[in-house]
This record gives structure tokens, sequence and C-alpha cells, in this order.
């Protein structure tokens, strides 16, 4: 790719540091280190932010990059979809585990206990491969995950607030887990009579 080779290029002509460049488009001097070492893209707002700083047209900008641009934005419309569905499928697998360990256990006793098991390892690893494709995109917070599925970005800022959100998000997701988790629990042994 070019792309990060050509913001370097403009950058050192006008003698400009990765950290005097962020401040002219308005991002971190990361985003710059990321976009110059090809790690990221710029979105559109960025790269005419940066063709008026080094006062380029998009073409001279982005020289040969349009094709593998394409190619990106076509490969995460089908990374989004297959994201929404490994979601879709955990939230499934998330359900039974909740929802079905007694009664499987109940009128099946061990075999039941057995089924119950592969149903837990089979959402655990589907947790690991959401897992997996959040860390690979920076995804966290519920907004940035949404963000990601509707296929637009949070702006710098945004992303920021959200990064401060996540220790927070991460305690209520755990606490709200176990509450639900004993009141499935309690409700099925009221309801078995166990």
């Amino acid at each position: 790719m070019e792309l990060g080779n050509q913001i370097k290029k403009y950058r050192k002509e006008r003698s400009l540091s990765q950290d005097a460049l962020a401040e002219k488009v308005y991002v971190s001097r990361q985003t710059i280190s990321n976009w110059e070492n090809d790690k990221s893209y710029p979105d559109i707002n960025s790269l005419m932010l940066l063709c008026d700083t080094f006062e380029i047209s998009l073409d001279q900008l982005v020289k040969g990059d349009v094709e593998t641009m394409k190619q990106r934005m076509n490969m995460s419309d089908d990374e989004r979809n297959e994201f929404n569905r490994l979601g879709n499928i955990f939230g499934f697998l998330l359900l039974l585990i909740g929802v079905t360990p007694i009664p499987l256990v109940h009128f099946l006793s061990y075999v039941g206990m057995g089924i119950w098991i592969v149903i837990l390892l089979a959402g655990i690893y589907a947790a690991a491969q959401v897992e997996k494709r959040k860390a690979r995109y920076d995804i966290q917070s519920y907004r940035e995950i949404v963000a990601f599925v509707e296929g637009t970005t949070l702006d710098e800022i945004e992303k920021a607030k959200e990064e401060g959100k996540r220790i927070y998000q991460k305690i209520l997701l755990a606490v709200g887990t176990g509450v639900l988790a004993l009141a499935v629990s309690l409700f099925f042994i009221w309801l078995l009579g166990v």
C-alpha cells in the first residue's frame, strides 16, 4: 500500500512532526503513526484534511491505493456480516447456557449434564471468536460495536470517550451477568420444586 508512504513523504516534505500533523487533522499522533505504517486507513474527512494540509489533490495523496481501499471496503462488509453472524450465534448459545442446565439435568440426569457441557463449550468457543474480532478491530463498547456493524466509525473524540467507559462497562457486565444467572437459577429451582 502506498498511502502510508505518501503521508510520510508529504509530512516530511513540509517538515512536520507526527504530533504537528496530528494537530492539523484533529487526530492523535498514534493515529498518524498507524496511517504511515499501514495499520489503519484515514476516513474521508481525515483524507480531505490531509490534502488541505499538504496542499495536494486527493488523487495525488491516494495514488495507487484506490483499488486497495475498494477491496478493504468490500472485505469489511464481509467481515461485518461474519461478526454479526458470530454475535447472533453467541447470543443464542448464551441464552441456552443460562436457561437449559436445570431442566436438562432434572429430566435427563447425567446425559442432560453432558448436553449442557457441549452447549457450554460451544458458547465459550463462539465467545472467543467474537472477542478475537473485537480485539482485531479495537471495538469494545456498545457504541463502537454498533458503529462497526453499521459500517461507520467513531471520530477520535468519541473513540476516546468510549475507551474511558470500557472499564465501567466490564464491571457492570460482570455484575449484571451474575445477577441474571442467579435469577434464572432461582426461577428454575422454584419451577421444578428442587
